[in-house]
């Protein structure tokens, strides 16, 4: 369901096995509730451009999703407030994955064969992604996500399973899993021991770690035995048991909210987390996340003095759109809308560029809008006005420069962040992976 397929015949057993997986996802995506057409935006007219969000609004990744799919709506708006794509409005189709990789691919099999989308930012999670993505290139739909994370993709990128039809925003699990690694060296960890939710994200995730980690001279007390939980475990007593043995300095969750927070309280309540540093990831980077796993008897919370990664930002343009976004929604910069609203406006430049509303189009420009040589430009509407008058630009973007490279990956920086004593999370920190 990863996999790039074409209508050619199958001759190996490997094709075989791509198209069988495929069919499953086609079928699984059958057997569950259609996903929640959540809107679109403005009526569709003309054969002016569509794309789509495959964001998660409800399920375990809605917490730090939510406002996800706000910003590819005002990106939109944006980019049609100053006359569009190809001289048309853009139309946005939103669908909402449930955090669930059969609900993702019913809802990337509407946008692609019903809605007949050019484009779509998505999906968040990795797991929805891995559902999507074949589906997206076997349509010829350019699939941007702005969080799907795991390495995955690198390598079936690699051995060219999309087609070209795939790229992200956010930086690959390889670099962020280098990046808290040394975060946990800098904090003079020696002993860690690991646990991660059993997907591919999670995964992926823990087992670059482990080897980051490892290489630079620290020892992984869970090695011979990962923790791994079930996504859909209702109790996970044992599994806390199992990550916080040993007496480790610090323990990496690879985890997301719903499910992490619960797994944590266990540790709480088992009284196996005491004195032991909790190192975390941009999947459960929000204060909402914090206050599931809760608090203490005398009101302190939980996770107090935890650490943890999250891909960042410098530069104008994020204080350019930050004061946007707030203007516009009244809220703060959440974890991924600066990624989600940089797809967007590469969806649109792309097929600018292309003079096409189509996914080939888009595909065709992508790396050309994105990268240099040509103007660098942060502004969406600025960056569209010279597009249109024949000039190479190279957009850099709200979440860093996102140059894209032959695989859909971008190489970002990392911010550091903790949970303070009020529950609030703030920055604390940067670190690279080549620390």
């Amino acid at each position: 369901m990863n996999s790039f397929l074409t209508k050619y015949r199958l001759k190996s057993p490997l094709a075989w096995g791509l198209a069988l997986a495929f069919s499953s996802s086609l079928l699984a995506g059958c057997n569950n509730p259609t996903p929640t057409d959540t809107g679109t935006t403005p009526t569709a007219s003309g054969n002016g451009l569509k794309i789509g969000a495959l964001l998660p609004v409800t399920g375990d990744l809605a917490s730090i999703g939510a406002n996800m799919p706000e910003a590819v709506k005002l990106a939109v708006e944006e980019i049609n407030a100053c006359d569009g794509v190809n001289g048309q409005p853009v139309t946005l189709v939103t669908e909402d994955t449930q955090t669930d990789p059969a609900a993702g691919g019913a809802a990337m099999t509407k946008l692609a064969e019903v809605d007949r989308v050019a484009g779509v930012v998505g999906a968040f999670g990795s797991s929805v992604s891995g559902a999507a993505v074949g589906i997206a290139a076997q349509n010829k739909v350019m699939l941007i996500s702005p969080g799907s994370t795991s390495p995955v993709f690198t390598d079936q990128a690699k051995n060219g399973d999309f087609n070209g039809y795939w790229a992200r925003t956010a930086p690959p699990d390889t670099y962020q899993a280098q990046a808290l690694a040394a975060l946990a060296k800098k904090q003079g960890f020696n002993n860690v021991s690991t646990v991660a939710i059993n997907n591919d994200y999670g995964v992926a995730f823990e087992q670059q770690f482990v080897g980051a980690f490892e290489k630079s001279g620290g020892e992984i007390l869970s090695k011979d035995k990962p923790v791994r939980y079930d996504p859909k475990a209702a109790t996970l007593d044992s599994e806390a048991a199992a990550a916080f043995a040993d007496n480790p300095d610090a323990v990496a969750g690879v985890l997301y909210p719903e499910t992490g927070s619960i797994l944590l309280q266990a540790a709480y309540k088992q009284g196996l987390s005491e004195g032991v540093t909790v190192l975390l990831t941009d999947g459960v980077y929000s204060q909402d996340f914090v206050e599931q796993v809760g608090k203490t008897p005398d009101g302190s919370f939980i996770l107090e003095g935890a650490l943890g990664t999250v891909p960042g930002a410098d530069g104008e343009a994020l204080e350019a759109f930050t004061s946007k976004w707030n203007e516009k929604t009244g809220k703060d910069v959440t974890a991924f809308v600066p990624h989600s609203w940089d797809a967007t406006v590469l969806l649109m430049l792309a097929a600018e560029a292309a003079k096409a509303n189509t996914g080939e189009g888009i595909q065709s420009k992508i790396r050309e809008v994105a990268n240099a040589p040509g103007t660098e430009v942060s502004d969406p509407c600025e960056a569209i006005a010279l597009v249109r008058d024949g000039q190479d630009i190279n957009y850099q973007g709200a979440s860093g420069n996102v140059d894209i490279d032959e695989n859909g990956d971008v190489v970002g920086s990392y911010d550091v962040w903790t949970v303070k004593a009020d529950g609030t999370t703030e920055v604390i920190d940067k670190v690279s992976p080549a620390e």
